[in-house]
């Protein structure tokens, strides 16, 4: 994965120390508008759209949230009574996390800053990776999911950013007119790419679709890859 830590540390970087209100923000109950606003529904979508692969009774599992931002996922899945390791490259995010979190669920979540697959991290039934593996390309991708599937039991769920029409034309002219401000490239994927690079890694190709989720500017697809149980 040549490309994976420079990539890891862009997305530090950027979700650390440049847009750590705007995250705060949008992902709190304070009103948004315009792009924003189109942004959140459709996060709240995927969010709930990942959640549904798994039972709705999580006693006795363990679960990772690979990207875990402020920590709206990781709640859900407290709340359904999962132990949840939440893990996020930025330390800021996870800090308000740790604000927010409900004191009746502190018992059930350990809070980490850092690489959001780290083997010490030990064994997982479960893995969300809600829009924290958009960034990279198929062969990093390939091997984030080769690295986990040894400590996997069930499901690693995570999500992709399609090669649709409308997101080429952005991801374009991102590449075209860069800023300081913006968030790292994300690289449009297709499930065919990621399941070739599983191959190429002499993984099985055990990865399923879920469904695309569109709300204006937010356009994402979930994918389900079957760990080694």
């Amino acid at each position: 994965m040549s490309n994976y830590a420079a990539t890891r540390d862009r997305v530090e970087h950027y979700f650390d120390r440049t847009a750590t209100k705007v995250w705060e923000r949008l992902t709190s109950d304070a009103p948004v508008s315009g792009v924003r606003a189109t942004v959140r529904a459709g996060r709240d979508q995927m969010r709930a759209l990942m959640l549904a692969q798994l039972p709705n009774d999580l006693r006795g599992a363990r679960v990772l949230d690979a990207g875990c931002g402020t920590g709206t996922m990781t709640f859900e899945l407290a709340r359904r009574g999962a132990e949840v390791v939440a893990v996020d490259i930025s330390p800021a995010l996870v800090g308000i996390a740790e604000r927010r979190m409900p004191p009746e669920l502190s018992g059930q979540i350990t809070w980490t800053a850092g690489d959001m697959l780290e083997d010490t991290y030990g064994r997982f039934d479960h893995i969300l990776a809600m829009d924290s593996m958009i960034y990279y390309s198929a062969s990093d991708i390939a091997g984030l999911l080769a690295k986990a599937a040894p400590r996997l039991n069930g499901k690693f769920i995570f999500t992709i950013a399609p090669r649709t029409p409308a997101l080429m034309a952005m991801w374009r002219i991102g590449k075209l007119f860069p800023r300081a401000d913006r968030s790292p490239v994300m690289i449009p994927q297709t499930t065919a790419a990621i399941a070739q690079a599983l191959r190429d890694v002499g993984n099985k190709d055990r990865l399923a679709e879920v469904k695309q989720v569109k709300s204006g500017f937010y356009i994402s697809k979930a994918l389900v890859f079957e760990g080694d149980r």
